[in-house]
């Protein structure tokens, strides 16, 4: 098979955490534990934690339950971190366009550059529309977006979900990135698929077997190829790393050992993702496998009570690496992990893993990222 084409050629991995602000925090999967809440302060200290770790980007995921709005917590926590690129999940069609622009920029300033959007295309809360609309309207929003942080001056739409005319696009901009934040992007439906491929910049993937993967790049480089563009590619996934195999393998079991199975099922539906292709896909291999084992060192134990990303990494720091370069190799450049509880887990894997990756930010891989740049907020004159 030919090797398939990427954006980042250089053999570095942009490695993420994971803030649980969507109650998917525990110490046993599916037992809630009144000090693992995704309030303020708890999500806050796993951000901050992952920040000081080294991890390049955290995704700060998107969801209609009591916890912490992505975009809000984003804008509060941010200016609390040092280093590390924030990836905010933002679902399309919940806030008016250019005002979704507008806020983009204004948090990319705070950043400096620093903010990387995970595009969600899942139904809104209390609807439910065809694939064909919500894809649609995503499309049409990430055009938008892109629109308004290239123009200068005014800046007009018309399509089939949003028709305006703005004055000026100024408010709009992102001078802290040329082109704006990177965008990320995942499913596996044919329209999901189209939509990363034309307008995205990082196709993000679910636990799979390491050969049903490959062929995902493969696919996708192509489908990206006949837009005449390039792409990179993302792991999400659960890790569990402990000094030997057999901690590691007892840390799984012990994760579900007080799941109530009615419970966990309970739990998947309640996301606005539980009936997508990928979480389906991801059901059907757990139960080909029988043993919840989809390969060696790949548990699909966590997929019994959480909806999306069903699976962990599961090993000593020497087979986690190896699993992680085997990705790489296959042409991974982002990884964005997390794990039960996802302070300590952080911890573990920064202890025992991180160190040992050839790491790199995407944004600053691919000269997004200005330093100092001239803007009305800056040092440009203002009019």
């Amino acid at each position: 098979m030919q090797t398939p084409a990427i954006r980042t050629t250089d053999r570095c991995c942009e490695v993420a955490w994971f803030a649980a602000l969507c109650s998917d925090d525990y110490e046993f999967l599916g037992v809630p534990d009144g000090s693992l809440r995704s309030n303020y302060a708890h999500c806050g200290e796993i951000t901050r934690r992952a920040d000081t770790a080294g991890f390049q980007n955290i995704l700060l995921p998107s969801g209609w339950i009591a916890g912490q709005d992505a975009l809000a917590f984003a804008s509060l926590v941010g200016p609390q971190t040092q280093q590390m690129n924030l990836l905010v999940a933002l679902r399309m069609g919940e806030v008016w366009p250019p005002m979704l622009a507008r806020a983009i920029a204004t948090l990319d300033h705070a950043l400096e550059g620093r903010l990387c959007i995970n595009i969600i295309s899942s139904n809104m809360p209390g609807i439910s529309e065809p694939n064909e609309v919500r894809y649609g309207r995503a499309s049409e929003i990430i055009q938008i977006l892109q629109g308004l942080w290239a123009a200068d001056g005014p800046f007009a739409w018309e399509g089939e979900y949003y028709t305006f005319s703005l004055p000026t696009s100024e408010p709009a901009k992102t001078y802290q990135q040329n082109g704006g934040p990177l965008l990320y992007f995942g499913g596996i439906s044919p329209a999901a698929q189209d939509l990363c491929a034309k307008h995205c910049d990082v196709f993000l993937m679910w636990p799979e077997t390491e050969e049903r993967v490959a062929e995902t790049i493969a696919v996708m480089s192509q489908k990206a190829a006949e837009y005449g563009r390039t792409i990179d590619f993302g792991f999400r996934s659960h890790v569990i790393v402990r000094e030997t195999e057999a901690e590691a393998r007892a840390a799984a079991d012990r994760l579900i050992s007080k799941l109530d199975r009615t419970r966990g099922e309970e739990i998947k539906r309640r996301s606005q993702d539980a009936s997508s292709a990928g979480v389906l896909r991801q059901d059907a291999l757990r139960e080909a496998a029988g043993d919840l084992w989809l390969e060696e060192h790949l548990w699909s134990g966590v997929g019994l009570a959480r909806s999306g990303c069903g699976s962990a990494i599961v090993g000593n720091p020497d087979q986690v690496l190896a699993k992680l370069e085997r990705y790489m190799d296959m042409g991974m450049r982002a990884f964005i992990l997390s794990g039960y509880p996802h302070r300590d887990e952080c911890d573990l894997f920064a202890k025992h893993v991180l160190p040992r990756l050839p790491t790199c930010k995407l944004n600053e891989q691919q000269q997004r990222r200005v330093a100092n740049p001239v803007t009305p907020l800056t040092t440009a004159r203002r009019s």
